[in-house]
């Protein structure tokens, strides 16, 4: 029974589909706080018309886009919306909180709560020294990297010989106690030896955020990030329960475009927002400056080697999560580009997609 009720319950909350951008409306969830002072991108004097039929024709209503926004110079030069998408309407971002929960990562070194990314996790989670002993050769490099070793896979397939693996990210999504799953898990291989994403690195990340800094997630995100880059409204970010209230810090994030579109504006700037240090550079070096190994997968940033070679001039970086949605940037040409969608449906790649329309600014 216990292999079935997590997938029983991902059916009767999100249905075949699962969760869309706007299930966290009826899931657990904790409050990121805004303040009361808040940055707007102002709307450019000349909008970049002519990107609307090269957009329009990649990401048309069929591909189940909501929308997009290009902020050039810090200016918005265009975007566009279908379906019920507005720049200040929530939408969950899923696994773009990755990213995210990277920043809030750099920020707890930066703070001293983290004394090393290379330090073991069970540094911060004692509790699992007792479970295999894989467990402390696990770094937070290798949470941040995506190396983890564990056994664990996003599958999404209903086939039944995947279904035990399709129970454990059901578990993950719509689980009641998440740290419980976390002490049950395996190892596949030696943490270090390989490079596959699977989303437990980043909830497990996560966690450590959350023992190291003695503060919920939610609320060390609000002090940090949300009110010192001056976000347009709060956001939330979904929770295990009310009782054990443990964040999903994998892909459970929900914000609006223009506050999403700020994260991107603070990476441009190298961890700089109006003269403030936020995070370390070192730390945006190591997430989002070019690099080819490791697939272009750095500290939970992708970069543009990771669908091809180095085959533009001004290649930026992204964050990503399931059904499209896209936080590109590219500080050479100084962009930020965002997408949102109910699914990818498309032929197109979208960061692909968003690298090519650098090329034109």
């Amino acid at each position: 029974m216990l292999s079935s009720c997590a997938v029983i319950r991902a059916y009767r909350t999100d249905g075949p589909d699962g969760p869309n951008i706007y299930s966290f409306e009826q899931r657990a969830r904790d409050i990121i706080a805004n303040d009361t002072v808040t940055f707007r991108f102002p709307l450019a004097t000349h909008q970049a018309d002519w990107a609307d039929s090269i957009v329009t024709k990649a990401l048309n209503s069929k591909s189940k886009t909501q929308g997009v926004m290009i902020i050039h110079n810090d200016s918005i030069v265009y975007q566009k919306y279908w379906g019920d998408i507005t720049a200040d309407r929530l939408a969950t971002v899923f696994s773009v909180s990755k990213s995210i929960t990277s920043l809030m990562c750099g920020i707890a070194v930066d703070d001293g709560y983290i004394r090393s990314i290379d330090d073991p996790v069970t540094d911060y989670l004692p509790e699992l020294k007792k479970k295999a002993p894989m467990w402390q050769k696990l770094t937070i490099r290798h949470l941040l990297n995506m190396q983890s070793g564990l056994d664990f896979d996003d599958t999404y397939s209903l086939n039944l010989k995947h279904f035990k693996r399709l129970n454990a990210i059901a578990r993950l999504n719509y689980g009641h106690n998440v740290m419980k799953q976390i002490r049950g898990l395996k190892f596949r291989h030696e943490p270090g030896t390989e490079h596959r994403y699977e989303s437990m690195t980043a909830q497990i990340l996560g966690v450590v955020i959350e023992r190291a800094s003695g503060r919920k997630f939610a609320d060390y995100l609000s002090e940090k990030v949300w009110k010192p880059l001056q976000m347009e409204s709060p956001a939330f970010i979904n929770i295990d329960s009310p009782k054990r209230g443990t964040p999903h810090t994998f892909g459970g994030i929900s914000t609006t475009m223009k506050d999403l579109a700020k994260i991107g504006r603070l990476y441009l700037n190298r961890g700089m927002w109006n003269g403030r240090r936020i995070v370390s550079e070192a730390w945006i070096s190591q997430s989002a400056d070019y690099d080819t190994s490791n697939d272009g997968y750095h500290f939970n940033w992708y970069n543009a080697s990771s669908y091809g070679k180095k085959d533009e001039p001004y290649p930026g970086f992204y964050a990503l999560g399931i059904h499209g949605q896209v936080l590109y940037v590219n500080p050479h040409k100084r962009l930020i580009m965002v997408r949102i969608g109910l699914a990818n449906r498309g032929s197109v790649f979208v960061p692909e997609l968003f690298s090519k329309l650098s090329t034109k600014f």
